[in-house]
């Protein structure tokens, strides 16, 4: 036995298809592709959402809504967060930077405090928007709220 006599098993391979090299292949002609139309000619690609020329669904189906670009969204944080993170950090002034410090929000967006959940720390609080419920918990702490 040597290297370059080696060669596979019986049946392991399979010989490739030789597709249009004439009548004598067996695959000459139309080169498996069928008769005319799109998919027999070079080049031929149908678009995803192609359905055979029939009217395609998103054309069928009505467009609804829209998208406010004036919309803000802001990154909602809870009491019960701001309560974890005076016990974590040991932090009683709460801004957007310390926000985005601690990996709550990005540097792109900003912060709204919601009144979910117990706060029991006096805290100061300088974000873009805050709750009337989370405004009242803080201020009845003797914390203070600024909007930024």
């Amino acid at each position: 036995m040597e290297l370059g006599k080696l060669s596979p098993a019986e049946g392991a391979t399979k010989s490739r298809k030789r597709i249009g090299r004439g009548q004598g292949s067996g695959r000459g002609g139309t080169s498996t592709r069928g008769h005319k139309g799109d998919k027999s000619r070079s080049g031929a690609k149908l678009k995803r959402s192609f359905e055979g020329g029939q009217t395609p669904m998103q054309r069928r189906l009505p467009k609804r809504g829209f998208k406010n670009i004036n919309r803000v969204e802001h990154v909602p944080v809870n009491l019960t967060l701001l309560e974890t993170l005076v016990a974590k950090s040991g932090l009683t002034t709460f801004s957007t930077q310390s926000f985005i410090d601690l990996g709550i929000a990005k540097v792109t967006e900003t912060v709204k405090i919601l009144g979910t959940g117990k706060l029991t720390s006096k805290v100061e609080v300088n974000v873009a928007a805050i709750s009337v419920s989370a405004r009242t918990a803080i201020e009845s702490l003797g914390g203070t709220v600024n909007i930024a």
